[in-house]
């Protein structure tokens, strides 16, 4: 056992300066080691210390940098680290222990809100565009964050779920309603972000347990299924039978939005590629668009063969200097989402467009067409829509977008779309056999 010092008082404690282990008396083994500086006029690294000796072996003890932890503090530290010494208790092991032990703590601190944040950030590359990430983030902005985000993610249950999925919110007729029950389809999109957020932070260690997010056994016990209380509801389209008569009253539109949506139906891709479509994209020679994968849903590069409509159009869209994109803004960069929404409103208001229709409906009105106006093959029409053909074997093997047969076929739907309605409801040449 270590010798007792001379008591020192907490002044001539104050007053060592001399590098090196000074004994302060009062408890054996209690030093305030005294360190070199790092650099010359730094201030002099002090602490205290504790030399004890468990079953037979010398174990060092740190105690706290002085003067945070004044003398007293330091003394009544080291008498209770003595006892258990002498009851054989591993200091350096519980002082391990216990700094584990904070470190797990501070991790099961996060909120729901920091842990939904750091979720995003490490899945930012699966958005499959801007818009769609900003839409995950907003989801959980207006209806998690008020109810749930400042708790701690490890405290949420299915209780704070319910109170998520169950909140007051507006209805399409302004009448107030229960979020599930009135915007089932967003409340449906919102359970699996929590969900993901929940299974993230499982993962992550803030959390233990079941997720409280999960429907199947749990949330399916207190919520109806939200496909019973809404049907599905689809884009509207303009039927086939009526787009050759629309097509003439498009284009006598001269705006940049109106070719854009022309371009669109002819080629029967997604309003985004379209609106980021850039003149590199396009091979006038081979007659094809090669949109690149961060401009598609898919994140897949897809070949859309041009028929001649489709060039005619392109080579009559002005270029504009500085300016690579095809059907640039007024303010330069690409057509926002809503204008060729607002395009088609107007078209509506002026009787121009018989039905209620927006653009992505014009992929429904291209694939009921060949649907049942065609004799295509239905791997053939869904590569045309820029979807994936086939099961995961056969498109391991069978590593082709079948460009040539989706050629013919959009050939065949341009020249539909220049038909008048009432040729246009005429029955389309059947394939060659050796399209099909």
């Amino acid at each position: 056992m270590p010798k007792i010092a001379k008591l020192l008082s907490p002044v001539e404690v104050n007053r060592l300066r001399m590098v090196g282990w000074h004994a302060v008396g009062g408890v054996a083994g209690l030093l305030l080691q005294i360190r070199a500086p790092a650099q010359m006029g730094a201030p002099t690294p002090r602490s205290w210390v504790l030399r004890v000796r468990v079953a037979g072996q010398r174990q060092v003890v740190g105690l706290g940098p002085y003067p945070q932890v004044s003398l007293a503090e330091a003394r009544e530290a080291a008498k209770k680290l003595v006892a258990e010494a002498r009851q054989g208790v591993d200091l350096r092991a519980k002082k391990r222990a216990q700094r584990s032990a904070a470190i797990a703590a501070a991790a099961r601190s996060k909120t729901f809100t920091e842990c939904a944040e750091a979720y995003m950030e490490a899945h930012s590359r699966d958005y499959s565009n801007d818009k769609h990430r900003k839409q995950w983030a907003a989801t959980l902005q207006t209806y998690a964050y008020p109810v749930i985000g400042q708790m701690l993610v490890a405290e949420v249950t299915m209780r704070d779920v319910l109170d998520v999925l169950l909140q007051q919110t507006e209805c399409p007729d302004g009448e107030p309603g229960k979020l599930w029950y009135v915007k089932s389809e967003t409340a449906n999109r919102l359970l699996g972000r929590l969900k993901a957020v929940l299974d993230y932070a499982t993962v992550n260690e803030y959390r233990t347990g079941n997720n409280p997010a999960t429907w199947k056994g749990y949330l399916d016990t207190q919520l109806p299924s939200p496909r019973k209380l809404q049907e599905a509801t689809h884009h509207p389209a303009l039927p086939y039978s009526l787009v050759g008569d629309f097509m003439p009253k498009l284009r006598a539109n001269d705006s940049i939005s109106a070719r854009a949506l022309e371009f669109l139906i002819v080629t029967a891709v997604r309003s985004g590629s379209v609106r980021a479509a850039c003149w590199q994209e396009i091979d006038f020679g081979q007659k094809l668009w090669i949109i690149p994968a961060a401009h598609t849903k898919t994140r897949q590069e897809h070949r859309v063969p041009l028929p001649r409509q489709a060039i005619e159009l392109l080579k009559a869209v002005p270029r504009i200097a500085g300016q690579d994109v095809i059907f640039p803004s007024p303010r330069g960069g690409p057509l926002s989402d809503m204008a060729l929404s607002q395009l088609m409103r107007g078209m509506r208001e002026r009787g121009e467009l018989p039905v209620d229709a927006v653009p992505h409906g014009f992929r429904s009105t291209f694939r009921d067409w060949a649907a049942e106006r065609t004799r295509y093959p239905d791997d053939i029409r869904k590569a045309a829509s820029g979807h994936a053909v086939g099961d995961r074997v056969k498109e391991a093997y069978e590593r082709t977008d079948l460009l040539e047969k989706r050629r013919q076929m959009m050939t065949e739907w341009a020249n539909f779309l220049d038909r008048p309605s009432a040729l246009a409801s005429t029955k389309v040449a059947s394939l060659r056999r050796d399209a099909a």
